[in-house]
């Protein structure tokens, strides 16, 4: 499997250099364009950090937020190809609508998409900060080469953006089945030089006393991380955002801080979209002190520390999820496609009346027992 991998890499790394060492003048693609995000210093990112909040009451009553797909949302959607190399090793690409508006598309028979599906439609039931995810049985790519991710690889371990614009044509498109697309969340990102979003450890740092979230709104996205085992949790995988205005003023600072996650797709495992790991998975490295841990995940739970949450941050969450009904934790998992198979590599996918007896066992390990100590 990783020959056959890299055969694919290198042939596309070839086929790059040659197209574009005979590439005629075309007008250039569309390119990235900056993100949306402010680079600070660091000591005004550890200020926005401490006043950071972390859950905000939901808009929609969680007994009636819908957790699967809009009835209003289209089977398609259509976007131009940008030229931009995605990190990570999932095949992914970005484009734009008509609109202007940037898209990150997700493609292929990847676990990662129905994880980030669920878990994106899960913390923003219950308040949590999330980005927007979407998924769509086709999306058209104008422009895109048939395998954008690793083409984009290639163009970029080349160094051959500039020679391999002049070959994209945005007459030709190509078409992706049961695609995840993704909207950032519209607040604006804090970041400080190469430091992006946050560590888990670091949100030892939000203090109430200078505006940031309650102690148990902190203990309570800890424990709802354990809960769909969000262990691929290196700082990019979280964001700090501004929610009270995109720009703010040289020497002053953001109003209104969250710290939120982001890229959730290596969740409900540990080995993503794994019904018998996650079902084993502990919530709970000492249930008699609410010590709550990730050791036994990926990483040895990577950022994400053993840590001592309070009963009022175990409380807050388990009267969150508790106000799920089964036909919402249902929909959850049927609108993310749980019960599909994900590859011929993979074993047959469970039935989503088994995602959802785990779903509620494991929010009574968190209801259930005696209260946390002081």
């Amino acid at each position: 499997m990783r020959i056959s991998r890299w055969l694919v890499i290198v042939t596309a790394v070839v086929v790059v250099v040659v197209m574009a060492s005979r590439a005629a003048e075309r007008p250039a693609a569309q390119t990235s364009s900056a993100p949306t995000k402010k680079d600070v210093g660091q000591e005004e990112r550890a200020d926005a950090l401490g006043r950071a909040a972390v859950w905000q009451k939901p808009t929609v009553e969680i007994a009636k937020a819908s957790l699967g797909p809009a009835l209003d949302q289209p089977d398609s959607i259509a976007c131009k190809f940008i030229l931009n190399a995605p990190s990570g090793t999932s095949p992914k690409f970005d484009c734009t609508l008509d609109s202007g508006e940037r898209l990150r598309v997700k493609y292929g028979r990847t676990p990662e998409i129905p994880s980030e599906i669920a878990a994106s439609r899960l913390l923003s039931a219950l308040g949590f900060g999330s980005d927007t995810v979407t998924l769509y049985q086709h999306v058209r790519c104008y422009g895109c080469p048939k395998e954008p991710f690793i083409t984009m690889k290639a163009v970029d371990f080349t160094k051959a953006e500039g020679l391999y614009s002049k070959l994209v044509n945005y007459d030709t498109f190509e078409d992706f089945e049961w695609a995840l697309v993704e909207r950032k969340h519209p607040a604006r990102a804090i970041e400080s030089g190469k430091l992006e979003g946050w560590a888990f450890h670091e949100l030892d740092q939000i203090d109430e006393a200078k505006g940031g979230a309650p102690r148990a709104h902190v203990d309570a996205l800890r424990l709802l991380a354990v809960f769909i085992a969000h262990w691929d949790n290196k700082s990019e995988n979280q964001r700090l955002v501004c929610l009270s205005q995109q720009d703010w003023p040289e020497g002053g600072r953001c109003e209104k801080p969250l710290a939120m996650l982001q890229d959730v797709g290596g969740a409900f495992g540990p080995r993503k979209v794994d019904l018998s790991g996650w079902q084993v998975a502990p919530i709970w490295g000492n249930r008699e002190t609410c010590v709550t841990t990730m050791e036994s995940l990926p990483y040895e739970g990577a950022t994400f520390k053993p840590v001592q949450v309070t009963e009022a941050g175990r409380r807050h969450l388990a009267s969150l999820l508790e106000q799920l009904s089964d036909d919402q934790i249902e929909d959850l998992f049927k609108g993310a496609r749980f019960d599909k198979k994900k590859s011929f590599l993979t074993a047959p996918a469970k039935p989503v009346s088994e995602w959802v007896r785990v779903f509620k066992s494991r929010v009574r390990q968190i209801s259930d027992g005696a209260p946390c100590p002081k």
